[in-house]
């Protein structure tokens, strides 16, 4: 990066010293990982500078001959790696793409969104009552059973009795498999649309770790990082059975991406995109995405060993919630003291979490990032250890109950412990972890 040493050399200090930071810790939140350097390099491309309003063949701009070349094949590559006849690659990011959705199908203020609640795993466009799903659209959210699970009777019982336009199946806090066949006959059953938010696991269905929803749903929509390991982006893809249900669905979808909620796509990032389906459909990723999962399990039998409590009992995918009260230790706390220790999780709500949003229960972390570098099971065995070490040495630290107080607590707490000897070692052995396993 010598330009942009020689003309921000502020900017050009900050990038370095956040890839220090990233070369030196584990990056275990589950929606990260590390994009090659092909992948960036399409992203940091002379393709930044261009303007595309439109779709292939149809644009508003002139001078977009080769642009169009560049969208076509990420849409061949998309349409071949996850078996769909249609896809659109112009979303901005998965939030946008699934705004997109809500708007090609539903009326607004009156249609209706069947989602996985926040607070027990969904994400904020599922209908949360925070985000424009939940404000412009009505919210019908289902809940995890007793034991962590998608409780499929009362998902069903749900959709009959409040009769959704659309029905969402996917998480972003959800560690087991979910059942997308089951999902399928529930929006059958009502007429609904379903739609598969799969942002998480899309790495993993594409390197045959993880079952496909395609032949169960109507519309498949994923972000393109976390384990598809490509530019931040978002695809939204039309199935067979979406197209049996209605021949105009992807014309819907387009038009509600342009002109309806975007201008011109970034078309560095489609560039990014198509790299990385590339590389997505190469044996070696194949090998990547079973590791992950491999790793997570491993990751997961080992600090079950330590008495943590995971979240749905285990993990059949890349991530795992864990609740902590059982440790009598905050989420945010936790994350905190594992942050100095050089373990990167984030605080997480756990099913019904009586803590508030930003003190939550539990953690979220994941094995996507640590794979990339070429960890495998025995580095698992010692992240457990660290990990169950860290949470040893705050254990006892409980928040008050009183607001005011627990701001006090929370900034003292950062004081102490942003210098603790025992993290700061453990810091220490991670790093030179991680010396042996380069980044991209």
């Amino acid at each position: 990066m010598k330009n942009l040493k020689q003309t921000d050399p502020k900017v050009y200090e900050l990038i370095k010293e956040e890839e220090k930071r990233q070369k030196a810790v584990l990056e275990m939140i589950p929606s990260e990982n590390y994009a090659s350097k092909a992948v960036l390099e399409a992203l940091g491309s002379v393709l930044n500078n261009k303007y595309s309003e439109g779709y292939p063949k149809k644009r508003y701009y002139q001078g977009n001959a080769l642009i169009d070349t560049v969208e076509i094949l990420t849409q061949e590559r998309a349409r071949k790696l996850f078996g769909v006849p249609h896809v659109n690659v112009q979303p901005y990011s998965g939030s946008p793409a699934n705004t997109a959705i809500y708007f090609a199908l539903l009326e607004p203020l009156k249609g209706k969104v069947l989602g996985l609640s926040l607070a027990f795993g969904g994400h904020l466009t599922h209908g949360s009552p925070v985000s424009i799903s939940g404000k412009y659209f009505k919210a019908i959210p289902y809940h995890l059973d007793k034991n962590g699970l998608i409780d499929y009777d009362q998902v069903e019982k749900l959709a009959l009795r409040g009769k959704p336009n659309i029905i969402v199946c996917g998480a972003t806090a959800y560690p087991r498999i979910i059942d997308f066949k089951r999902f399928g006959k529930i929006a059958d059953k009502v007429g609904a649309y379903l739609l598969a938010d799969v942002s998480h696991i899309a790495g993993l269905i594409a390197g045959g770790a993880h079952l496909s929803p395609v032949p169960y749903v109507h519309v498949v929509m994923t972000t393109t990082h976390k384990t598809l390991r490509g530019p931040r982006g978002a695809l939204i893809m039309v199935t067979e059975k979406g197209l049996k249900k209605d021949p105009e669905l992807g014309d819907k979808i387009d038009k509600a991406v342009f002109p309806g909620l975007q201008g011109g796509p970034h078309d560095n990032q489609t560039a990014a995109i198509a790299v990385a389906l590339l590389e997505a459909s190469k044996p070696s990723f194949k090998i990547y995405a079973k590791q992950v999962v491999k790793n997570a399990r491993v990751l997961a039998e080992e600090l079950t060993k330590f008495k943590f409590n995971l979240v749905g009992g285990k993990t059949d995918n890349h991530l795992l919630l864990i609740d902590l009260s059982n440790k009598k230790v905050n989420g945010a706390l936790a994350a905190f003291a594992l942050e100095v220790a050089g373990i990167v999780v984030n605080k997480n709500a756990v099913p019904n979490d009586p803590m508030p949003p930003f003190y939550p229960s539990g953690v979220r972390l994941g094995t996507p990032a640590i794979t990339t570098r070429g960890m495998k099971e025995k580095e698992m065995v010692k992240i457990a250890f660290w990990i169950n070490n860290v949470i040893e040495e705050i254990r006892g630290e409980e928040l008050p109950k009183d607001k005011e107080q627990r701001s006090e607590f929370w900034k003292e707490f950062k004081k102490r412990f942003a210098k603790n000897k025992k993290l700061l070692k453990i810091a220490g052995e991670i790093k030179i972890l991680c010396t042996k396993f380069s980044l991209p």
